[in-house]
């Protein structure tokens, strides 16, 4: 590694060489929450994630790889598949369909790590065309949908003192599952009267109590439902899905692209995330298979920085719902804040995705 490379101001970035002179460098990076974040089945601090530069003919790409734990990801696993990369198969243009082909015959799994290779040269692409991404994925900008802001389980106070720290988003994200879930829309009914979208995270098991409690939620101005029940459970689901007043959307259950057939008859839409799905190309096809299949589209995150949030809001304006929250909830994001009005990220003219260095 030459002494005077720096990326992000980390001396234990790795650089890898291409033949055709271009250059993947990747970094760990700590990326720290908040607030302790809770789901029905899981609690952090911090998320693993890779960050990703991809530099040819001048130009630089920035990617990122969010390894949230429960997905089996980690700096160690993303260390051993990068090290698996021929990188002379990414040759100019990029060909995508055939790039996430070839990292998915390196090994299975590992969506994120192939989404942090995937967003880098998708912002490389970008900046060699001279055209941001969402132009080249056909985005409008101005149908842009809000973005959600999520709150984790936490205790009464503490969920009232993060609904303050809500940044002028237009609708609050609310994380249930346990049996404290009329408790929690309740503490945060008392704050704040935006619209909800919920999220059960697998943590609803009996039947008529769930249906039961969708109305109530229905009430309460709640506006849809993610993953009420496990991802292993069809048919628990499509009970559900049809008889909810609220419309029921499959997250855990739809990860890559085979998975959006699955999920039509069992869900009334689906979250796609770039850390499922192995970054934007393949988002990209599961959202315009979804339309073809008539389910509505969330596109979510994990804990993510700037860079990451601006590859899915790329795509967000080919979504009805959009919950890309991450660079609000993170204390240390390596990257510039993007533009946020009115409840929604701001696409910028910039080549690439508009990544804004510190």
């Amino acid at each position: 590694m030459p002494s005077e490379f720096n990326f992000l101001s980390c001396p234990t970035s790795v650089l890898l060489s291409f033949e055709f002179n271009m250059k993947l460098t990747y970094q760990p990076f700590e990326l720290l929450l908040k607030h302790t974040f809770t789901i029905a089945k899981f609690s952090r601090t911090s998320t693993p994630v890779m960050l990703i530069k991809a530099e040819h003919e001048g130009q630089t790409g920035y990617g990122e790889a969010s390894m949230v734990p429960y997905m089996g990801e980690s700096f160690e696993s993303a260390a051993a598949f990068l090290s698996k990369v021929d990188a002379d198969r990414f040759k100019y243009p990029f060909d995508f369909e055939d790039i996430i082909a070839y990292l998915d015959s390196i090994a299975p799994g590992n969506p994120a790590i192939k989404a942090g290779i995937d967003i880098a040269l998708h912002d490389l692409d970008g900046k060699l065309r001279q055209k941001p991404c969402w132009q080249i994925l056909k985005s409008d900008p101005a149908k842009m949908p809000l973005t959600s802001f999520t709150i984790g389980i936490d205790t009464p106070e503490v969920i009232i003192q993060k609904v303050k720290e809500n940044p002028d988003c237009k609708i609050i994200k609310v994380k249930l599952g346990r049996d404290s879930d009329k408790e929690l829309i309740k503490t945060i009914r008392s704050v704040t009267d935006l619209p909800l979208f919920v999220d059960a995270n697998q943590g609803w098991t009996d039947l008529q109590q769930s249906l039961d409690l969708t109305y109530w939620l229905h009430e309460q101005g709640v506006l849809l439902i993610e993953q009420p029940m496990l991802k292993t459970d069809p048919d628990g689901n499509a009970w559900l899905t049809e008889r909810s007043p609220i419309p029921i959307i499959g997250d855990e259950s739809v990860q890559r692209l085979p998975d959006v057939e699955k999920a039509n008859g069992v869900y009334n839409g689906i979250n796609i995330k770039l850390m499922k799905s192995a970054g934007m190309y393949e988002a990209h096809q599961m959202i315009l298979k979804a339309k073809e299949l008539g389910l509505k589209l969330m596109i979510g995150c994990m804990s993510e920085t700037s860079c990451a949030t601006l590859a899915a809001a790329a795509l967000a304006p080919q979504c009805d719902w959009a919950d890309l929250d991450g660079p609000f909830l993170t204390s240390n994001n390596p990257y510039k804040m993007p533009e946020f009005k009115d409840g929604k990220w701001i696409l910028n003219n910039d080549n690439g995705l508009g990544i804004g260095l510190r």
